[in-house]
Order: C-alpha cells, then sequence, then structure tokens
C-alpha cells in the first residue's frame, strides 16, 4: 500500500487541530499533555478501524463499515484525528485489514477510545514526571503512546489479555520510537515483575476493584479504574492506597463508560421467555418503574450503577412491552410489564425478589436527596468494598 508523499504533513496539521479544539472544550488544558497530542501520530496505531453507517441494515442491527486508508484515504484520515472512539475489533475477532468486509451487529472487544477521554484519564489520575505507570489494556497503543511521550518509556508498563491487539500496538509504538514493557497479562491481577507503580490506569472496566491492583500500588499511589456491573451501570473511582494496604476515594462524576475485562463480562442467560414461564402468575403494582434506570439521564446511569451493586448478578433486557431481570447465579428473574392505567406490574420469582431490591435502592436514593456519583466513597479494605454516603446505607460490591 502505497501512502501520499504529505501524508505525515497532512496529519501534523490534524494533529495540531485536534489539539486546539480539545483545549477549546476544556479537554486538553495541561501544556505537557498538548504537547503529547500535538506529538503522537494517533493514525499509525489505527490502520483500519470501524465505523457505523448511517442507517442500520435489514434487521435492525448497526451496520459497521470498515475504513482503512487503502479503502478511502481522507475519510480514514480524517477520523483518525477525531474525537472519536474507534471500533478496531468485535467479538474478539481480529480482522484482516487487507480484506476488510463489513459488520452486522456484534459486540466491540478492543477500541482506539477517543482522545480526549484517554488525556482525562491520564490527568484525572494526576500522572506526572517521574511516576511509574501501569496502563491495563493496551488496545491500539495510541493511549500508551501519550504517556510514553509524556514520562519517557521507562516509566512505563502496558499490559492486554488479546495477544493479537498487543502485537500491533508494540509494531505501531516500537515504530514510533517508543519502548514501553508490554505484556500480554490479564489486568485483573495487574503486573507483579514491573510493580510497585505509582499510578495505575485502566482502560477497560471491573465489577471490583481487583485486589491485586492495590498490592501493586505504593502507599500514596493512586488507582484510577472503572467499576461497572451486568446491568451495564459505570462509575469512575480515583483511589488513594494507604501504607496498610487499604484504599479510599471518591467516585468521579460524568457518564463515562468502558468495556468490561473479559473475565467480567456478562455471561449468556438464554431466552427471557423461558425465565418469565416459571415466574407467579400473580403481579403486584412496582412502585417504582424502570424507566428510572433505563431513561438517557446522568440519574438514571447513576441509579443503574447504585441497583446493581444490590443484584450484582442481575441482567436486563426488554423483549416486545415487557422488561426482563434476569440473574443466572441466584436462579431469580423478574418481569415487569405496563398496565392498562400507565403503571407498572412486576411479577418475581426466585430467591432474590431482583425488581424489590432495585425499588428499595431508588427509595433510599430519592430520600436522600438524589445525590449524585460525586458525593459517594468507595472503600477497600480487607472485609470487602462498600460504597458509602452520609445519607444512605453501605452498598457492597460483588467479590472481585
Amino acid at each position: 500500500m502505497t501512502l501520499p508523499a504529505d501524508l505525515d504533513t497532512d496529519a501534523a496539521r490534524l494533529r495540531a487541530i485536534m489539539a486546539e479544539d480539545l483545549a477549546a472544550r476544556g479537554a486538553l488544558d495541561d501544556p505537557a499533555w498538548r504537547a503529547a497530542v500535538e506529538a503522537v501520530p494517533r493514525h499509525r496505531f489505527v490502520p483500519g478501524f470501524y465505523l457505523p453507517a448511517d442507517e442500520r441494515d435489514g434487521q435492525g442491527l448497526t451496520l459497521w463499515q470498515p475504513i482503512t486508508a487503502a479503502l478511502d484515504h481522507g475519510r480514514w484520515l480524517a477520523a483518525a484525528y477525531s474525537d472519536t472512539t474507534l471500533i478496531t475489533q468485535f467479538d474478539g475477532d481480529e480482522p484482516d485489514w487487507e480484506h476488510p468486509a463489513e459488520r452486522h451487529g456484534g459486540a466491540p472487544t478492543s477500541s482506539s477510545t477517543l482522545p480526549s477521554l484517554v488525556v482525562r484519564m491520564w490527568a484525572d489520575a494526576d500522572v506526572r514526571e517521574g511516576h511509574t505507570v501501569l496502563e491495563i489494556g493496551t488496545g491500539t497503543g495510541y493511549s500508551t503512546a501519550l504517556a510514553c511521550e509524556r514520562l519517557g518509556s521507562a516509566g512505563v508498563t502496558s499490559v492486554d489479555v488479546d495477544p493479537h491487539r498487543l502485537e500491533r500496538a508494540a509494531s505501531a509504538l516500537h515504530g514510533c520510537g517508543y519502548a514501553p514493557t508490554l505484556a500480554v497479562a490479564d489486568g485483573l491481577y495487574g503486573y507483579w515483575p514491573e510493580a510497585p507503580f505509582d499510578r495505575i490506569v485502566a482502560a477497560c472496566s471491573f465489577r471490583a476493584v481487583p485486589p491485586a491492583l492495590v498490592a501493586q500500588t505504593r502507599p500514596g499511589g493512586k488507582i484510577l479504574l472503572t467499576l461497572s456491573g451486568w446491568l451495564h451501570g459505570y462509575a469512575r473511582v480515583l483511589l488513594t492506597v494507604a501504607g496498610d494496604g487499604t484504599a479510599e476515594g471518591r467516585l468521579l462524576g460524568g457518564t463515562v463508560s468502558f468495556m468490561s475485562a473479559r473475565t467480567h463480562a456478562a455471561p449468556a442467560f438464554g431466552n427471557p421467555a423461558h425465565w418469565a414461564a416459571g415466574l407467579p402468575g400473580e403481579a403486584r403494582i412496582a412502585r417504582h418503574g424502570p424507566e428510572r434506570i433505563t431513561a438517557a439521564t446522568e440519574e438514571a446511569f447513576h441509579l443503574r450503577f447504585l441497583a446493581q451493586s444490590v443484584v450484582p448478578g442481575a441482567q436486563l433486557t426488554t423483549v416486545g412491552d415487557v422488561v426482563h431481570l434476569i440473574d443466572v447465579v441466584s436462579g431469580s428473574a423478574a418481569a415487569l410489564a405496563l398496565d392498562g392505567d400507565g403503571g407498572w406490574r412486576v411479577r418475581e420469582g426466585g430467591p432474590v425478589r431482583l425488581w424489590g431490591s432495585v425499588e428499595r435502592v431508588v427509595d433510599v436514593h430519592d430520600a436522600a436527596g438524589r445525590r449524585g456519583p460525586e458525593t459517594f466513597t468507595l472503600c477497600v479494605h480487607d472485609g470487602g468494598q462498600h460504597l458509602r454516603h452520609p445519607r444512605m446505607p453501605c452498598l457492597p460490591l460483588p467479590t472481585p
């Protein structure tokens, strides 16, 4: 493949434009990180990626179009320097970028995160010169390159569970002159050979804070990660590790989500109709409808995160007009349907009353004044992990 001779010039111009735009939006106010964004050639890390088509396919699935320099050089380069997440892999299958094909639906399993969020993560973690950092989720390597540009390669360790992804990232990093420590490893266990670290930053989400990350952080060091769950509620947390091995920190505001660490991904639950068939015939009036946790609002996003703390095994799906909660761990299920008066009725079965548990969380959230995520503290200690709020009961996180 032959690229235009002025590729580097065009890329540098687009990088400068992107950096200026990020700075104007308040997403890049640190001169050192701005210099890194202006220096790192993102296009070298995304030789191919997928963008969604304007319309869905005949089955209602998202139609993903492959974008490469060979297919459309202008679109490829412009997208590489846009503040956009670029999907590079679906369902764990590495694409053949020499002969890419359209995809219909599928679950993204690797991407190049939008640059504003990448820089925000490094900045939120208070990464500074002289720090040693562990990045969990190398992905394309672009975020790793920014850290190397800022800190120097010797201070950067990055791990990824996918060997094919890491191989491509390593090639791009080395081609750009960066030489961080790279390893194929499950981020759930950190990376002991290079520990301890001053900062650990995860570009994937976990159901709870992995104990290995706390153990591998120096006293006074910080861990920035995203907590998630099977209800697809997310919250970012910045923890400070104490000398006794405990950690504590506040949740950070904003609706940010990441792909789950593969070992923490939700299991398949089968056919919702099979689960609903075993529920009792009697339905009760629901105190709260499912829109309290499914609406496209920041409050609902936060409530969904709180709700999954009390029903950590539950997953939610909608079939027709019926909303199902299914828990493959306990064998419990719930189904909510609209009644004739515009309210909701719920049927529940199994050892856990799933929707009843969600309703209790909504009740205490309302009684506490509907407080946002930044008012909650996460405490990690030998006895477990808990979300704490001065006006609400402690909420436990599942065992990592």
